[in-house]
């Protein structure tokens, strides 16, 4: 079998920057942490903290008054902030970056006086964090259909916001139809949509019609891992979306000379060379990496937490 690794893979640099986040908070302040929500959406990795003693909550009711409180990369509304000032929690914003320009963006065109046309899928935690900066401002659409059931009246002001992690093919074809519908609508200067969603996106519309079979490594509700495998099923090509080598089944390789493995950007490399060297013992798999972009990014660690490792004891 010859087996296709894509790279970029894996780990983005807002990922890695939540979970660093989310280690050295560890090493100063103890397990007793809690997080708004899954820290990325990966089980592997969500798994590593729980068994730390890292808590993941819902609803900061669950978080004891005055105790310390990571926010996720995928952001939160003003109004858990509020929330959270309130109960006297001491925070720790491991929120993207890039998740952070969307909310800024929203704030920005809310005060000007624009409607705001949000494209993401409803419940995902970007999403329920971006609308929570203007609720009263913002639309929420998944698809072109939803698009034809906007109703706007005449003379209002709209722009358009992406969430990060959506399927560049699907927000386009949304974008088109509002501008078929709302010619004057405007965006931001930059997209929204994520270089490390791009890029992997990128790698399997490129790799995926070289090889039988597509395995993404990511979670269940990653929204761009899901994304990884349903770009692979449009090229016309058999995909599993897994969270690891125990997932896997030997009768999907049955008659399959290639496959090709990719990772979305919240599944760790660990889960990756694990499936590589399952497909090499039992399919007799020769592995080739080939790299489609150079990644180079990185993110600053958090200022709070910045603060934290100046004053804690060596």
């Amino acid at each position: 079998m010859k087996v296709l690794l894509a790279n970029p893979r894996g780990f983005c640099a807002g990922v890695n920057m939540a979970i660093e986040c989310l280690d050295q908070a560890i090493r100063i302040c103890g397990p007793e942490i809690y997080v708004f929500h899954e820290i990325v959406h990966n089980k592997y990795v969500v798994d590593r903290f729980t068994k730390q003693g890292v808590r993941f909550v819902d609803r900061l009711s669950e978080v004891p008054q005055g105790a310390y409180l990571l926010y996720s990369a995928h952001g939160v509304s003003p109004q858990v902030r509020a929330e959270a000032r309130q109960r006297q929690l001491k925070t720790i914003d491991a929120t993207c970056p890039l998740v952070t320009k969307v909310h800024l963006e929203a704030v920005r065109f809310s005060r000007q006086g624009y409607r705001i046309v949000l494209i993401g899928h409803e419940g995902h935690d970007e999403v329920i964090g971006t609308m929570g900066e203007a609720p009263d401002n913002i639309i929420l659409v998944e698809s072109p259909e939803d698009v034809d059931r906007l109703e706007v009246p005449e003379g209002t002001k709209l722009a358009y916001l992406t969430q990060t992690t959506l399927s560049v093919a699907e927000a386009t074809r949304v974008i088109d139809r509002l501008r078929e519908r709302f010619p004057a609508i405007v965006c931001p200067p930059k997209e929204d949509i994520c270089y490390a969603t791009t890029n992997r996106q990128e790698a399997v519309s490129e790799l995926a019609p070289q090889v039988d079979l597509v395995l993404v490594l990511g979670s269940q509700n990653s929204s761009n891992s899901q994304r990884l495998k349903e770009i692979a099923a449009e090229l016309g090509k058999p995909a599993h979306l897994i969270d690891g080598v125990k997932e896997m089944r030997q009768e999907w390789f049955d008659g399959v000379e290639s496959v090709l493995i990719t990772a979305g950007a919240s599944a760790p490399e660990v889960v990756v060379q694990e499936c590589v060297e399952y497909l090499r013992q039992h399919c007799s798999a020769e592995v080739e990496e080939i790299t489609i972009r150079t990644e180079d990014v990185s993110f600053h660690l958090p200022r709070e937490l910045r603060v934290l490792q100046a004053t804690a004891p060596v």
